[in-house]
Formats: C-alpha cells, structure tokens, sequence
C-alpha cells in the first residue's frame, strides 16, 4: 500500500496536504468492504418494463375490479418479505430508514426491484443491506460528519468491536476489514454476526439523522491531534512501522502478522477513543466526510 489513496476504503494517513495530516481513515464499514467484494455497480436502470396489455376493444368492457400490481412493486415487496423473513435485525435498518429518508428508501428498494425483473438473484441478504448502507453513504454520508458528538462517536464504537469479532474468528478477516480489502469469507462473517452487523449500519444512519439536525461544523484536525494519536500509540508498544503502517498506509519490510495488525488496528481505534473530545471529534468527522465523498 503507497502512501497515496489508491481506491481502497481503508485507514490511511496521507501526508504533507497544505501542511496538515489527512487521515485517510474512512469508516472501516462493513459496507466498504463488502462493496469491495461484490464490485458491482448500484441500481442499474432495468431497461425492460413488462409490455402492456392491449387495451380490450370497444365491443368488450374492461373487467371489473382493480388493476393489478405493477411488476416492480411485486418484486419490491417480495424483498422486502426475503428480509424481514431472513434477517429479522436487517429489517430494523430498513425500517428506520423508511422511517428517516423515505425518499431514499424508495430509490433503494426500487432499485433492488429493477435489479430483480432483470434476472439477478437478490436472496444474499447480507448483499443487500451492503448495498444499501453504500448507496446511503454516497448519498447522505457527508451528513453524519455533522452529527453530535454521541452519534458520531457511535460509529467508531461499533468498529471496534467489529474488529474483536473478527479478530476472534481470522486475524487476516480482521486485517482485510482494517484495510478496507475483502473477501468471500466476510459474507460467512457477516451472515453469522447480523446483529453487530445491523448495528453498524444503524449506527450509520443514525449519526446522518443527526447530523441533518444539528448540522454541527468542526475545524479539520491539527498537526498536534494527529501527534497525538501517533505517540499515544507508541506509549501502548505500537513501534514506528506499525504506526506508519496503520496511519500512513506504509508495508513494513517484513510485513506485520495478521494477527499483530489486528491487535494494533484494536489499540489504534481505542487510542482514538482515549484522545480528548474536540480532538478525537475532528478525526471522527474528517473520517466520516473523506469516506463519504470516496
């Protein structure tokens, strides 16, 4: 990994902007990287509608009763059984973003209902609360930068203890999560963790709901939060590649373990955690507005 952003949503430091470090952390989410798995493009038009019946002759009357549902309506509605048949806690996402930004839930469900009259099987629901969580992000993410400080932290909380669950069940999982990678793998994770999985996407929406709310502005982080952080880091026993490694991207010669990288990642997001408010606030927020402009 070079230390310029090559297109991966993960945490990487880029140095030496105007003076100032970049955090290039994004926000280590379970829909970055799925959506890095999936490399699939987002609500295709269906560019196929079911033809329209003929309109009966004079001589015949129209039958009675209401038309039938529309094609695309049948098919949203049967996602939405699929979801809430198979992931009881996925549904509670979707439900508070019907509940939040109806307008979007529509454009999301609307497209999974396209998608499926094109043929493509929608049954991974693993797959569809991935993309949803991306296509809220583009769209709304620069919101939860503005969140409230409880909102916004929230969301580095839940990553965290995503990362304990991953380095629980494969180091390398938890490192490729860190890095923003991917891989067949995750969905086995993710579909035997949906719970911690549906809060990190809420946790997500929740900070957009606030931060259309509050609307809060903070200063981009200084020079001396980011030392911060890094010596911080070194009082824990992170050494200099492992520091450069998680903050600028860097691969140490010889590569750091798995199972290191992940206990470092660990100590990176608690360290974080540990620093004082408005400085950890200005990290998170950056964080939050670089990944959703990504």
């Amino acid at each position: 990994m070079s230390d310029a952003y090559h297109g991966d949503d993960g945490p990487v430091l880029v140095r030496g902007f105007e003076g100032q470090d970049i955090l290039r952390l994004a926000l280590l989410s379970f829909a970055a990287v799925i959506a890095v798995a999936l490399a699939i493009g987002f609500f295709m038009d269906a560019g196929q509608q079911a033809a329209t019946p003929p309109a009966p002759p004079p001589s015949t009357p129209a039958a009675a009763g209401p038309p039938p549902p529309e094609p695309l309506m049948l098919a949203r509605q049967s996602i939405e059984r699929e979801i809430a048949t198979k992931a009881p806690d996925y549904a509670v996402f979707f439900a508070r973003l019907r509940a939040t930004l109806p307008s979007e839930y529509d454009s999301i469900l609307d497209g999974f209902a396209k998608e499926a009259l094109d043929g493509k099987d929608l049954t991974n629901v693993d797959a569809l609360l991935s993309e949803a969580v991306r296509d809220l992000r583009v769209s709304n993410g620069i919101l939860a930068a503005k969140a409230d400080g409880p909102a916004l932290a929230h969301i580095f909380d839940i990553q965290l203890r995503m990362m304990q669950a991953l380095a629980a069940s494969d180091p390398k999982l938890c490192v490729d999560f860190l890095y923003g990678g991917a891989s067949q793998a995750f969905f086995a994770f993710s579909a035997s963790h949906r719970p911690l999985v549906a809060d990190m996407a809420i946790a997500g929406l929740e900070a957009i709901g606030s931060g259309r709310v509050n609307g809060v502005e903070r200063d981009a982080p200084s020079d001396s939060d980011f030392n911060a952080l890094s010596s911080a880091m070194k009082a824990q026993g992170v050494n200099d590649a492992e520091v450069a490694a998680i903050l600028d991207g860097k691969t140490p010669n010889p590569p750091i373990p798995d199972a290191r990288m992940c206990t470092v990642g660990q100590i990176y997001l608690k360290t974080l955690a540990g620093l004082p408010e408005q400085a950890r606030l200005r990290i998170y927020a950056l964080a939050v507005s670089l990944m959703a402009r990504s």
